[in-house]
C-alpha cells in the first residue's frame, strides 16, 4: 500500500510539472553527496534543467523524476537505491527519450560513525545505470558512473566533500570518462534555519563536467525547493555539456 502511494505521488508530480524528470542519488546540486537514506525514508524529486539559450547548439533541456529509498535500519551504515525517469526535449529522435529509465544505488557511513570522533563520512555508489545499449554504433543510455566520496563538516566553514568518478567509455568517450568530484555546502542559520547553500564541481572533458551553484529553501521537513545554475566545462572553445542551464529541484520526503 505504501509503495502504491509513492508511485501515485510520483505520478502526480509529473502531471503538475507537465514533463518527465530524473532523480539522481541523494546529492548536492549536480553531484552525489555522502548522505544516504535510512530505512523507510523515501525521497521523490522533480528536477528540471532549462537552457538559458535557445540556440541550435545550446543543447537539450532535461526533465527528471525519481524515487530514492533506504534499505537498512542501521545508523552507522546505510544503503539506498533509486529509479529515475529522465528524458530530454528531443522527442522520438533521442535514445534517452525512448529509454528514459535509469537506476542508482549508494552505500555510506556518516561522520563520527561507530563512535569514532572526527571520522569523516564515506560514500560509494553508481548512478546513470541505463537500460539501452544498441552496440558500438547504435547509441546507448548507460552512463554507469561509479564514484566515491569523503566528506567532513568544519566549524563555521561548512561541509567539504571530495572524491572521484569513472563512467562508461561508450557513453563519455575514451580517456574523458573520469575526473574529480568536489563540493561545499552549508546550512545558513545566521539567515534562516530553512536556507541551505552549495557549490559543487565535476571535472572532465565530457557533457557532465560542470560548476554548479545553488540554494535550497525548506518549506517544511517534507518539502524543499532548490534553485541553481549549471555552467558546463569548456575545453578549447567546445562546450560538451552545452550552454548553461537553470535548475529547479523539488524534493518531497516521506514519511
Amino acid at each position: 500500500m505504501k509503495f502504491a502511494k509513492i508511485i501515485a505521488a510520483a505520478g502526480l508530480a509529473v502531471a503538475v510539472t507537465c514533463g518527465s524528470a530524473m532523480a539522481t542519488p541523494t546529492g548536492q546540486i549536480w553531484i552525489p553527496s555522502t548522505d544516504v537514506k535510512g530505512l523507510k525514508e523515501v525521497n521523490i524529486s522533480v528536477d528540471n534543467y532549462i537552457r538559458f539559450s535557445d540556440a541550435a547548439t545550446a543543447g537539450p533541456n532535461y526533465y527528471d523524476l525519481g524515487v530514492t529509498t533506504g534499505l537498512l535500519p542501521f545508523e552507522n551504515f546505510k544503503i539506498e537505491i533509486g529509479v529515475d525517469y529522465y528524458t530530454d526535449n528531443l522527442g522520438s529522435g533521442s535514445n534517452q527519450a525512448k529509454h528514459p529509465i535509469l537506476f542508482n544505488f549508494k552505500a555510506g557511513t556518516p561522520e563520527d560513525a561507530f563512535g569514532i570522533k572526527g571520522m569523516p563520512a564515506f560514500a560509494a555508489g553508481m548512478y546513470g545505470i541505463g537500460t539501452f545499449d544498441h552496440g558500438a554504433t547504435g547509441g546507448n543510455t548507460m552512463q554507469n558512473i561509479v564514484y566515491g566520496l569523503v566528506a567532513r563538516t568544519l566549524p563555521v566553514v561548512g561541509r567539504i566533500s571530495l572524491g572521484g568518478y569513472n563512467g562508461a567509455e561508450k557513453q563519455f568517450g575514451e580517456k574523458v570518462n573520469n575526473g574529480i568530484l568536489a563540493s561545499w555546502d552549508r546550512s545558513m542559520p545566521e539567515i534562516s534555519d530553512k536556507l541551505w547553500l552549495a557549490v559543487d564541481y565535476m571535472s572532465g572533458r565530457n557533457y557532465n563536467g560542470s560548476v554548479n551553484v545553488g540554494g535550497s529553501w525548506s518549506f517544511s521537513k517534507q518539502v524543499s525547493l532548490l534553485l541553481g545554475v549549471n555552467v558546463y566545462n569548456p575545453f578549447q572553445s567546445t562546450l560538451y555539456g552545452g550552454k548553461p542551464t537553470f535548475t529547479t529541484q523539488l524534493d518531497i520526503n516521506l514519511p
